[in-house]
């Protein structure tokens, strides 16, 4: 197939999008596919009359790929860098190319990748894509809404309450909760803005850095719970093992994420009994359902050490496809390979909202 690997753009996760888009390109490349990795935001200059070409070009677009730094990238700094300069969120030849293509593996990250604008835009567009549909990217996006979901679908999640720019000033007594908290963006991802505050100083600067320096134009506040956290990726709405997460500073944050040695994972939990991992595993299911996801996602759960009981955080529509993700090390658990999985996810992707694959049968052999 031609495929059409879309990542960066102009995302706090862009580095994290890239060398997701890295992997798949290469893995998909190895088995056959003529696939390409493509920056949204950048696009790809090249002649109009030839870009049939670009599916079969040497480097694959894998040059655009770097190493994922510790920190953040300069957004404002990419955007100058653009050499067309368009106020168009979509670079050169982005629509074109995907049309092109069989299918576009969407292994972007944060920001429109991942909201759901995206996905609609492609809906409009006869564009096929890998991943969940525009709605379910759009709720999960979205921290304050998934989190009302999950309450009214009775999947455990701590109470939480959002703040604007309009409201920031709100004194903390006037909200109804209680330090420690955590501070999060309402629409984000790879914990990028996440503070942990145990003072009224330090949730004021919290505050103020979250609108000010990180310009967020919502975040979320929810009690602070001590604990061990959890990831259950799930395909086609289907739990895959569990996978615990033990941070090498107590901290999941940005940088122990993506650098080696920066947390220890392991599949399955040694932590939990087994009727506790298939209760967590239930209760993703159902809140996959409850915000209409489809293909898969990834769920994230903490285990509160003062009672015991577990709590979805959130849900990541388009989970990170590094070679330290969880993902993909879940679906390792149960005998499924990075390539076989980037394989069931285009099928997946056709199954839910296509026809067929072509030239595969829905379950993944040749036809």
């Amino acid at each position: 197939m031609k495929i059409i690997v879309l990542a960066g753009g102009l995302s706090p996760e862009r580095d994290v999008s890239l060398i997701s888009g890295a992997g798949i390109c290469r893995t998909l490349r190895e088995r056959g596919h003529q696939a390409f990795l493509l920056d949204v935001f950048f696009g790809l200059p090249y002649d109009p009359d030839r870009l049939e070409e670009v599916f079969t070009l040497p480097d694959s677009g894998l040059s655009i790929a770097e190493g994922i730094k510790t920190t953040t990238p300069d957004l404002a700094a990419l955007k100058a860098s653009r050499p067309d300069q368009s106020d168009c969120y979509l670079g050169p030849n982005v629509i074109e190319l995907c049309r092109m293509a069989d299918i576009t593996f969407m292994a972007l990250h944060g920001s429109v990748g991942e909201n759901g604008k995206l996905q609609a835009t492609f809906d409009i567009l006869g564009i096929k894509y890998t991943g969940p549909n525009s709605l379910g990217c759009s709720l999960s996006m979205n921290k304050l809404v998934a989190k009302q979901v999950f309450k009214m679908s009775r999947v455990p999640t701590p109470r939480g309450t959002s703040l604007t720019a309009a409201t920031k000033d709100t004194p903390l007594s006037e909200l109804g909760y209680y330090l420690p908290l955590v501070i999060k963006p309402c629409s984000g991802g790879s914990s990028i803005g996440v503070y942990i505050v145990h003072t009224e100083e330090e949730y004021t600067e919290a505050i103020r850095r979250s609108f000010e320096e990180d310009q967020q134009d919502e975040v979320v506040i929810e009690p602070y719970l001590k604990g061990r956290e959890y990831a259950c990726g799930l395909i086609a709405g289907k739990a895959l093992p569990l996978v615990e997460i033990i941070p090498k500073d107590g901290i999941f944050n940005y940088e122990n994420k993506y650098q080696t040695g920066g947390a220890t994972e392991l599949c399955p939990p040694q932590s939990l009994d087994i009727k506790t991992q298939k209760k967590m595993q239930r209760a993703a299911e159902k809140a996959f359902a409850a915000l209409r996801m489809d293909v898969y996602s990834r769920a994230d759960f903490i285990v509160d050490e003062s009672d015991g009981k577990f709590y979805c955080l959130e849900m990541n529509g388009l989970p990170g496809m590094t070679p330290a993700s969880l993902l993909p090390k879940a679906a390792k658990a149960i005998g499924i390979e990075y390539g076989d999985l980037c394989e069931i996810i285009i099928d997946q992707s056709f199954k839910a909202r296509y026809t067929h694959t072509p030239g595969r049968t829905l379950e993944g052999g040749k036809s």
